[in-house]
């Protein structure tokens, strides 16, 4: 009697649809266990310092401490709220992201178009204004304070044009300096950025464009801003993300309390942390949390209408 010596078939299973699909081989499930492997040191450092960490702050924000951890719900919000510190803070931090954001945007993309043509020593002039992100941030705020101080070289500036003195540092012109301060340091970041984009917009389209008597203008607003809009989103996504984390520049200038108006959300949440005011500091950090959420929602929104109307 002769036997089958055909290979045995693999196991099958039905699939949610009712077909069959073959068992994975043993090959496959080794590959797939040692991709776990190698991701597990991943996932436990994920979940350690950043999942675990985010649900304490959401318990810590609706009782009323960490010893007692009594559930007072939403009273924490409500004297965040209440509060005159928070309440500046909020307002500081918003009114210096809507004036350095934009220049931060604007300023880098400018530059980008002027690099982008036959400039005479261009790669110098791109050296020059990503130096900024080579020099340390005390030796910066170093700089700002010999130009910025009320005997300073701004001040020896404008007493040449019969200007009065200005403290700077602490006067309503304080935001002016950091604001200043941030769009130099993030001035040629983004200017890269935005060269790179320009780079692999396709030259076919301009050229037609051109052929068809398109002017400069034309071409810029019409063709190259449609096809730049992604990088702006996302240059415009990351300088509101650093612009609500201008902490560490302005406490080098002015340290922990400084005038009114370059106390910012990251002051006082330093400060709340300090006086180990845990609800109060997991409430601030939660709106906060939750205002950027909907900006990078936003963002992300337009980006892919953004998109799908150049596809178009």
């Amino acid at each position: 009697m002769v036997k089958n010596k055909s290979k045995p078939q693999q196991e099958q299973r039905l699939t949610p649809g009712g077909g069959k699909t073959k068992k994975l081989s043993k090959v496959q499930r080794a590959e797939r266990r040692s991709v776990g492997f190698f991701l597990l040191p991943s996932l436990v450092g994920l979940l350690t310092f950043y999942i675990v960490p985010f649900i304490v702050v959401i318990f810590y924000s609706v009782v009323d401490s960490p010893i007692n951890r009594e559930f007072v719900f939403l009273d924490n919000f409500i004297a965040l709220f209440k509060n005159s510190a928070f309440r500046r803070a909020a307002v500081n931090t918003v009114t210096f992201s809507l004036m350095a954001v934009p220049l931060a945007v604007i300023l880098p993309l400018l530059l980008a178009v002027v690099l982008e043509r036959n400039v005479p020593r261009k790669s110098n002039l791109r050296t020059i204004f990503l130096s900024p992100m080579m020099v340390p941030v005390a030796s910066i705020i170093l700089i700002w304070q010999v130009m910025f101080h009320y005997n300073g070289a701004v001040n020896e500036l404008l007493g040449l044009f019969g200007a009065d003195k200005i403290d700077w540092l602490k006067s309503e012109y304080s935001q002016i300096v950091v604001v200043l301060l941030f769009v130099w340091k993030n001035l040629g970041y983004n200017m890269i950025l935005f060269m790179a984009a320009l780079s692999n917009i396709p030259t076919d389209v301009i050229e037609v464009a051109t052929l068809e008597g398109a002017s400069k203008p034309q071409i810029f607003f019409g063709i190259k801003l449609r096809y730049l809009t992604s990088t702006i989103l996302f240059v415009t996504l990351m300088s509101t993300i650093n612009s609500f984390k201008i902490f560490r520049e302005v406490y080098l200038l002015t340290g922990d309390y400084p005038y009114g108006k370059m106390y910012m959300l990251q002051h006082f949440m330093n400060n709340t942390f300090e006086s180990l005011d845990y609800s109060k500091l997991s409430s601030a950090a939660l709106v906060m949390s939750l205002v950027m959420a909907v900006i990078i929602g936003a963002l992300f929104l337009a980006d892919n209408k953004i998109e799908e109307d150049i596809e178009e």
